[in-house]
């Protein structure tokens, strides 16, 4: 198991404030696209407070959960108890799955590699758990498409915006990293989340599949 991350002021925000705040905004939706059609034993990295557990489909078999935050574990196994399918929440970080190899049919990243210490250690973990041909799904909000927003986001997660949400980084090109990882991406959606007149740092999402 990976070591305890303790971000209690960051997880009660999240909780009570990002995490309805985004389902208001239309987040759901995105969500839903995330995890449809998803089939077999599926791991989901960084689960949060469960935010996703009441979205999976019935063909999913079982579900492990891995969230290294005790208060946001914590909410994510009350999530649990209620869910259409079998979930597991286990502690863990990212970089170290406490699973085996090649034992997941998907895997499921949700606005969590913008945040984790080490994002290729993260994506080659996810790599290991999956069986060859696995899939993995991923909606996460990554660098912006101008220049001129991407200064704006190295200006940012170069002072205190990791330290107020959790470690996060709005400007990771993550749909490169995951091709670096060894996954063929073969579905990908870029956009901008929550609609808004005025551009902010973390509006460039992309949503989209990965095979390994």
């Amino acid at each position: 198991m990976g070591e305890s991350k303790r971000h209690p002021v960051f997880a009660r925000f999240w909780a009570k404030m990002a995490g309805p705040g985004l389902d208001k905004a239309g987040i759901g939706a995105h969500r839903d696209r995330l995890l449809a059609g998803l089939t077999g034993e599926v791991l989901e990295v960084g689960a949060g407070n469960g935010l996703n557990f009441g979205r999976y489909p019935s063909s999913v078999e079982r579900v492990v959960a891995v969230e290294p935050e005790p208060t946001l574990r914590s909410l994510a196994e009350q999530a649990a108890a209620s869910a259409p399918v079998a979930i597991e929440v286990v502690e863990g970080s990212a970089e170290h799955l406490p699973v085996p190899d090649g034992s997941f049919d998907a895997a499921v990243a949700c606005v969590v590699l913008c945040s984790v210490a080490d994002q290729a250690a993260a994506l080659a973990e996810l790599h290991r758990v999956l069986r060859p041909g696995g899939t993995l799904r991923f909606f996460e909000h990554v660098q912006a498409g101008s220049p001129w927003m991407q200064r704006v986001q190295k200006t940012v997660d170069a002072t205190i915006w990791p330290l107020l949400f959790g470690g996060c980084h709005t400007g990771r090109d993550t749909a490169s990293a995951i091709t670096a990882a060894g996954f063929e991406i073969t579905e990908l959606d870029r956009f901008d989340f929550p609609p808004s007149r005025i551009p902010v740092p973390a509006a460039a999402h992309i949503l989209g599949a990965a095979t390994r």
